[in-house]
């Protein structure tokens, strides 16, 4: 008992940096931004990732004792530099400020005080000066990726707030550097600053200066890209209200409301024009320009089509059409990674179950899609990744692999948990294929589930320091985060002792789920997961209650807004992917939508007691547009309305009841 209360002591020290990183200093804004108001002598710092289709940035902003701060990262995801691998895309770093350039009435800018930061797909930020008898002046900066160039964008408003007129000085600047031509794949690279206004302007009270910065790369020879900043300011504006506007949460939460639109931004927006075609690419100034078999074929391509953003879909099928390119007689594992636009191959880690992963995410993809032009043209990818995980059975009837996800960073022994629950979820969504398809098959993919099924309960079903859970891998010992997997497939016959054991103090945190019980690690991927998969199995109040407490501590605390990587590796950067997982909380598991054809699926709503009702608005799913609403009726019943187009159908369910949808 001793050891045991101090390994408790042990592991709660190891949590309190992350327990004090709770607090909250964000809120919702009633137009759909979030906002900070910086207290005066307040300090804090976070990063944000935003990108466009010709780049990416990170900015690092915050405030000290009154004054923002930035330092803004730039990537160039086509900009290749040597080598060309995972990592070789053109990245610099600024800590310039355009405003350091800038006189008013003819000094340099004085004392500040940020009035407010507001985050809603650009970063806004509004500061107040006061230089008494020289003037006062508000200064809103906003910072935005182009959606369509190589460029970050800066808008400028300088407003009088004074009694007497300013007279601002705006410099000429054009300032260019060429990268070293031995560096770059086609040579050298032309990086650009330049200001769209100059001179100097009298301000009368009350009026606004209004002026933007580009800071833009491209390879050298090709003709300096014009800009107009408000033009592109707008174009960003429309792509994120489509983003938060299609496929619409209303519920009576409204951080849950906030954190799924703006999950939807964050796992859309990161996909770039390669010449390989549309790429979907994590971010995290790492992986661009590149696909994998988990971010891309597993976790973020079966959520595309609900949002019914078409470049999504197209970056979908586009990288499901590159792993295809891989199929071989010989067996040989598909890579984990296709990187440097297409061009190369990463498999570093061996056969991490990327089949199970592309199999699963393929067929999830093709029956939400609808489109039986695209289902039968991944068809032979899904066939023959089926067929690499049949072969890749063990003698205990589970599927072996090198590794996991997680490549190496902790044990996964011969056969892992994750890698045969992909691979069961992938055999039922390919017997629903078949018949769509017309194709034989079917039933031999539903019997191989059903006895994999079983095999997975003696292979991995275990006691784990005392909960009736899964040993993720024979001979696993310690609890770890990806026990919750069966759960997202619908395989509950542990259901009871996982979700003891995912929430109890030996993996849940402030921060979500520990990798692996006494560790620091955290991935949120696995949180999510687990999240989507105690919703699925039935245990709504739980995973509202684990739901809230994480969609508030992401969207609105330390670090916002969006779902994170990892920590301590990464440090928590936003990579794109996570943000989808988030979102297929809200759509597998809390509306319990499982596609089962090109126009069917079944529904289990899951609404937490605490809700009277929970709508999803502009389903872009099964090729057409729908809505569900759930409302709760007396005597503990449900109601579902279904309107697709000028028709609705009522339906009064038991809670708990899965319902079989034809659209």
């Amino acid at each position: 008992m001793k050891a045991f209360q101090k390994t408790i002591l042990a592991f709660g020290l190891t949590l309190l940096p992350l327990c004090l990183n709770a607090q909250q200093r964000w809120t919702l804004e009633d137009d759909g931004p979030i906002s900070w108001h910086p207290q005066k002598a307040e300090v804090h710092q976070d990063h944000i990732e935003m990108s466009g289709k010709h780049v990416s940035v990170v900015l690092r902003y915050g405030v000290e004792n009154g004054k923002f701060t930035l330092n803004k990262s730039l990537v160039w995801p086509m900009l290749r530099v040597i080598p060309n691998d995972t990592y070789g895309s053109l990245m610099r770093r600024y800590g310039w400020d355009v405003l350091d350039m800038v006189a008013v009435n003819g000094r340099s800018f004085g004392s500040e005080q940020v009035e407010s930061i507001h985050l809603k797909g650009i970063l806004k930020v509004v500061s107040n000066f006061n230089e008494g008898r020289r003037g006062q002046w508000k200064v809103i900066r906003e910072y935005f990726p182009s959606t369509e160039r190589p460029a970050l964008m800066e808008s400028y408003q300088i407003v009088n707030t004074g009694k007497n007129a300013l007279t601002i000085e705006l410099p000429q600047l054009n300032q260019k550097s060429l990268t070293d031509p031995k560096q770059g794949v086609t040579g050298s690279y032309r990086i650009e600053t330049l200001i769209d206004k100059s001179g100097y302007f009298k301000v009368q009270p009350g009026d606004t200066l209004q002026f933007g910065t580009v800071i833009c790369a491209y390879k050298e020879g090709d003709q300096t890209p014009t800009f107009d900043v408000l033009k592109e300011k707008a174009q960003r504006e429309a792509l994120v209200d489509e983003l938060m506007n299609n496929l619409a949460l209303e519920s009576p939460d409204p951080v849950i409301n906030r954190m799924f639109a703006f999950s939807k931004i964050r796992g859309c927006e990161s996909i770039y024009e390669t010449q390989g075609g549309p790429m979907h690419g994590p971010g995290g100034e790492t992986y661009y320009a590149a696909l994998w078999a988990n971010d891309q074929a597993e976790y973020i391509n079966p959520l595309f089509p609900y949002v019914g953003y078409e470049y999504g879909n197209a970056s979908a099928l586009n990288s499901y059409l590159h792993f295809a390119r891989f199929m071989n007689d010989e067996w040989k594992p598909i890579p984990s990674s296709i990187i440097a636009e297409g061009l190369d191959i990463w498999n570093g880690a061996g056969d991490r179950g990327d089949a199970a992963m592309i199999a699963y995410g393929a067929a999830r993809y093709a029956l939400t899609r609808g489109s039986k032009q695209e289902a039968e043209t991944l068809w032979p990818l899904i066939e023959w990744c089926l067929e690499f995980c049949r072969r890749k059975i063990n003698e205990e009837g589970v599927v072996a692999s090198d590794s996991d996800e997680l490549e190496g960073r902790f044990p996964s022994g011969d056969a892992n948990l994750c890698t045969s629950s992909l691979y069961y979820d992938a055999l039922l969504s390919a017997s629903y294929l078949c018949k769509e398809l017309g194709k034989n098959g079917a039933s031999s993919y539903m019997k191989q589930a059903s006895t994999l099924r079983k095999n997975m309960e003696s292979y991995f079903g275990a006691n784990v320091e005392g909960f009736e859970t899964y040993a993720y891998y024979k001979g696993n010992d310690i609890l770890r985060s990806w026990i919750c997997m069966p759960l997202t497939v619908g395989i509950d016959e542990r259901a009871e002792g996982t979700i003891q054991a995912l929430f109890s103090p030996r993996l849940w945190t402030k921060d979500g789920l520990l990798t692996q019980a006494g560790s620091e690690t955290f991935w949120d991927r696995s949180t999510l997961y687990a999240l989507r998969g105690v919703y699925a199995v039935g245990a709504t109040e739980k995973a509202t209650e684990f739901m809230k407490k994480y969609s508030a501590t992401r969207l609105l605390g330390d670090h916002v807004p969006y779902a994170i990587e990892a920590w301590p590796e990464g440090n928590q950067r936003h990579l794109s992917a996570e943000s989808g997982l988030y979102a297929r909380i809200i759509t597998e598991g809390m509306f319990g939508i499982r596609p089962t054809g090109f126009k069917s699926f079944t529904l289990t709503p899951r609404l937490p007691q605490e809700w009277n009702f929970m709508n999803l608005r502009r389903i872009y799913a099964f090729d057409t547009c729908f809505d569900i609403e759930v409302n709760r009726l007396a005597g503990g019943k449900l109601e579902v309305i279904l309107t697709h187009g000028a028709k609705s159908k009522k339906y009064t369910i038991k809670d708990g009841q899965t319902l079989k949808i034809r659209l």
